[in-house]
């Protein structure tokens, strides 16, 4: 008797070990997105095209598929471990850079990247959409059939207030709003050429914010911004005039000039649910569009003429 007691006991206390959830159990990081993240601080002639392809191997074997993808004349590499010299000694290898790219971890001062980097248009467009399928994982289109989403789901858990329209039946809920003017086709933010030849203005458009798709425009709805910003949703309209050295005349004519252009732009891209911007190289600009209309997001860039 005893030791069927014992049996049964150990048999409970089993089942309660196993049937209790387990909780803060920590996730293993995504090693694709990972990959992307840390090449997104990498600047690469290619956009990132190569990056992307990889994404999904180890590190190490990206950086040797991807190496001569690198703008290698804005990257200085430094081997403060000392660990790259025998490797680089030998003919066949690539070099002390590869070596200091390659290491799981990149020791401060390593890598050294001259300028401003902008995120490659696709790893950019990668990021996005990694966030997209997390954020929405219905939108991914996985397992399409076999289970129910997580927002349908969180549907049929709610009581329906109001009958749906007639042929609705079985539709998930409607996105939030930025996604439903996401799929707005003319919300689409779509690269075109530079309208202005003005090499400063244009400079100053790909190097502050920074611009998605640099050395473009950005049209949303048919209307042209200088910038789309990286990693966020926010267009820019820059100015670049040497506003303070105009008389007060000609300083009221252009304020009243750029603010008829700034309500265009501003409207358009509210109605597609993106912030807006503008980029003033002085102070007294600022102040001077700000004194027509305090509503106005404006950020002194200091871009030079």
């Amino acid at each position: 008797m005893r030791l069927r007691a014992c049996i049964a006991l150990l048999l409970f206390l089993s089942a309660c070990a196993t049937s209790a959830p387990r909780r803060n159990v920590p996730t293993a990081p995504d090693p694709r997105l990972s990959n992307l993240q840390r090449a997104a601080a990498l600047p690469w002639t290619d956009g990132g095209r190569c990056v992307v392809r990889e994404a999904s191997q180890r590190w190490p074997v990206l950086v040797e598929r991807c190496y001569r993808a690198l703008d290698h004349d804005r990257i200085e590499f430094h081997d403060t471990t000392g660990r790259c010299a025998v490797a680089s000694a030998g003919a066949a290898a690539v070099g002390i850079g590869f070596c200091v790219l390659a290491a799981p971890e990149i020791a401060v001062g390593a890598v050294i990247v001259l300028g401003v980097v902008v995120v490659g248009v696709a790893i950019k467009e990668a990021l996005d959409a990694y966030e997209l399928r997390h954020a929405y994982p219905e939108e991914a289109g996985t397992s399409r059939g076999t289970k129910v989403s997580s927002r349908e789901a969180e549907a049929q858990r709610k009581p329906k207030l109001k009958p749906e329209p007639a042929g609705q039946d079985g539709f998930p809920p409607v996105p939030t709003e930025p996604m439903d003017r996401e799929r707005r086709p003319e919300c689409r933010p779509i690269p075109v050429p530079r309208a202005s030849k003005d090499g400063p203005h244009n400079e100053c458009a790909d190097k502050f914010p920074p611009n998605r798709y640099p050395g473009m425009d950005v049209s949303v709805g048919g209307v042209r911004f200088d910038a789309l910003q990286v990693g966020v949703r926010v267009l820019w309209e820059i100015k670049t005039h040497q506003f303070d050295k105009y008389n007060a005349f000609v300083q009221n004519m252009e304020i009243k000039k750029e603010l008829k252009q700034i309500k265009k732009e501003r409207n358009m891209a509210v109605a597609c649910g993106y912030g807006f911007v503008i980029g003033v190289s002085t102070q007294a600009h600022k102040d001077a569009l700000l004194a027509e209309d305090e509503s106005l997001n404006i950020s002194v860039t200091g871009c030079p003429r």
